[in-house]
């Protein structure tokens, strides 16, 4: 309390404990020169608008000073409550338009009645604008009211040179206009829409530019109605600090939309863009990244020899770029790895000793902590066989498909559980199902069913009951296992692949057992041509006779019997040859006085493609033939480009 006789000073409060004020120092009156007023209404924190505990209450706080100080501290003491609670409610997210709504929402109507945000296509993108004042778009509208006639969200906002938010995007300056109907900028806007906004008693505009490391990301526009006081140069500061703090978390939302676009878009390259022609299955396909980022979830549908499909779904732990680059990665060595006819289980071996030498290449073992290794993956590989309808699978750490059968009943198989892929000796097992033609195979990774708002057996059967419809085609699956398994907010991304299988006609399949003995070739090419005659294929008689006579002279001269010789009539003619043994041949450059060595050579020549297949019984060679010959040729056109030679006397491999 000042002295009765000092003349007014600059404004001071000093703080005492609650209670009554002591006696030596008692409370002024308003007889006194500088003592002030305590009746009349009380602030929301109980005092008067001066400051002052009412008579006989208890205060916190004793204000003394010029008069009208104590409403100047409460005002202060309110902006700063207001930007502690923006410090805390403003960027609770990683999401740009999201971000821009907490900041008219953290406006509204503590400092303003009305705030709108315009923010450039790029930023939206998360891309870098390289010009804040070209292709607006209005982000965000929110006020006390909803029939206030601004611009609506969503709409392109193209601004006149004279209006205050371009000013303020120009100069990067806030700036003021404390009364509209004055302000014949912003009026020449749309005279019309700012005709009805000063009917709603929109009367005080201030601009201010998000701006954030120097970057301009957009404008916010807060408008005063209620309160008929202008806006003033302390609501200015407060507003260029809310718009500050705001900028900065749009900023951080921003560079995440850009991060998680990139990762995106590198994850979707590096899945299958399109499957392979094949007759085995009837496949769709889905894939669903999480709200929180891209993880490595892929699939994959793989033609392999004989009319056979490999389906393969896998999962790497984590999210983001090197997820998604790992993904890339075990996806590649996968496929590599079935180009070479392994079984499931060795398939599965070979990755996990990729995922552990990978690991261990970028510093999994690394003490420091520092070390972006590969956390886990996890695989599920299965091949399906038309010919026979079944289907072998073997699963590391994955969960197991499920089985749709052809009278809609559905089932998880208890397939052997295997390790993750990366912990190494541990050996994979492989399961056979028996799947009549139209069964589907249901593959998926664990962000469909695993949700920790979610019990698990409900997720299942949620899914049993999705795919639960036999005579639904894969699409139609994809989009109902979508609509009604998916959660809410799945915090896993989801890779799903359906697989309707399709069998072989047996018309189309051709099977002669043979001993090892060479007079037999000649009953064998005769039978061939026969059967190729029968399917209308007598073009390709000369090139498979030929081709024939090198793979069973090699079998019955190199290999062990029986011998088991096979054509496929599908997409491709595939011709196999079948023995008990274990070697392999391999293709080599035959000098010119050499004998042999020229048949494989001339196998290359005949076929598309060629290889090996390992079997329990032995091996088997096969070779594909195109129906259609390249270039448009016939192979009855073909044959007269032929030598004139016996077959029986062509060297063998």
């Amino acid at each position: 309390m000042l002295s009765g006789g000092a003349a007014p000073g600059p404004a001071s409060a000093t703080a005492r404990p609650p209670g009554p004020p002591p006696e030596a120092a008692p409370r002024p009156t308003p007889h006194e020169p500088d003592a002030f007023a305590v009746a009349g209404p009380l602030t929301a924190d109980g005092l008067t608008p001066d400051g002052y505990a009412p008579d006989g209450a208890a205060g916190g706080l004793v204000l003394v000073g010029e008069p009208g100080v104590g409403q100047y501290a409460v005002a202060a003491r309110r902006r700063l409550e207001l930007l502690s609670e923006a410090s805390t409610r403003i960027g609770t997210t990683l999401d740009v338009s999201r971000t821009a709504q907490e900041l008219a929402e953290m406006a509204v109507p503590r400092l303003a009645d009305y705030v709108t945000i315009d923010l450039p296509e790029a930023v939206l993108r998360g891309e870098e604008p390289t010009d804040p004042c070209k292709d607006l778009h209005r982000a965000v509208v929110h006020g006390v009211r909803d029939d206030c006639p601004f611009y609506p969200a969503g709409e392109r906002v193209e601004l006149k040179p004279v209006t205050p938010q371009l000013r303020c995007l120009t100069s990067g300056q806030t700036v003021l206009e404390p009364e509209l109907r004055a302000a014949p900028g912003w009026v020449a806007q749309n005279p019309v829409r700012a005709q009805r906004l000063l009917a709603h008693g929109v009367h005080s505009l201030i601009t201010v530019p998000l701006l954030a490391r120097g970057i301009v990301l957009g404008i916010a526009s807060f408008y005063r109605s209620r309160d008929p006081a202008p806006f003033g140069d302390d609501d200015r500061s407060l507003a260029q600090e809310l718009a500050t703090r705001a900028a900065i978390c749009i900023d951080n939302a921003r560079r995440y939309t850009r991060e998680h676009t990139m990762v995106l878009a590198l994850q979707r390259s590096l899945l299958p863009q399109g499957f392979p022609e094949q007759n085995a299955v009837e496949v769709a396909h889905r894939y669903m990244p999480a709200e929180s980022g891209v993880g490595g979830d892929w699939f994959d549908v793989i033609p392999l020899s004989s009319s056979r499909v490999a389906l393969v779904v896998g999962d790497v732990v984590g999210h983001g770029l090197h997820a998604a680059a790992t993904m890339g990665r075990l996806r590649t060595a996968a496929r590599n790895f079935a180009e070479l006819d392994l079984p499931p289980d060795e398939v599965l071996t070979h990755l996990d000793n990729l995922v552990g030498r990978l690991d261990r290449e970028e510093g999994g073992d690394d003490p420091s902590g520092d070390s972006t290794g590969i956390i886990g993956a996890t695989c599920l590989y299965a091949i399906y066989d038309p010919t026979s309808q079944q289907c072998v699978m073997a699963r590391a750490g994955h969960p197991p498909p499920a089985l749709v059968h052809p009278d809609g009943s559905v089932e998880f198989p208890d397939l052997p559980a295997g390790p993750p892929l990366g912990l190494g000796g541990l050996p994979f097992e492989t399961a056979e199902f028996h799947l009549p033609e139209g069964s589907q195979l249901v593959l998926y990774t664990d962000g469909l069913v695993e949700d920790r708002r979610r019990d698990f057996d409900t997720a299942l059967e949620q899914l049993r009951s999705a795919l639960a419809h036999p005579d639904r085609p894969p699409e139609d699956t994809c989009r109902e296992v979508l609509a009604t398994v998916v959660p809410e907010h799945p915090a896993d991304d989801i890779a799903l692949l359906v697989a309707r299988t399709h069998t072989l006609d047996p018309h189309r399949i051709a099977t002669w057992d043979l001993p090892a003995d060479p007079s037999l070739v000649s009953s064998v090419r005769s039978a061939v041509t026969g059967r190729l005659s029968e399917w209308g294929l007598d073009e390709l008689g000369f090139s498979i006779e030929l081709l024939l006579s090198e793979l069973v002279t090699n079998a019955i001269r190199y290999g062990t019997g029986p011998i088991s010789v096979r054509l496929l009539y599908d997409r491709t003619l595939t011709c196999e040859v079948a023995d008990t043994s274990s070697t392999s041949p391999h293709l080599r450059q035959a000098a010119t006085t050499d004998e042999g060595g020229r048949g494989l050579f001339l196998v290359a020549q005949l076929s598309q493609s060629w290889g090996t297949r390992y079997v329990p019984g032995g091996k088997v060679i096969w070779a594909e033939c195109a129906l259609e010959m390249p270039g448009g040729k016939s192979g009855a056109d073909g044959e007269h480009m032929a030598f004139d030679i016996d077959l029986d006397d062509i060297p063998a491999i």
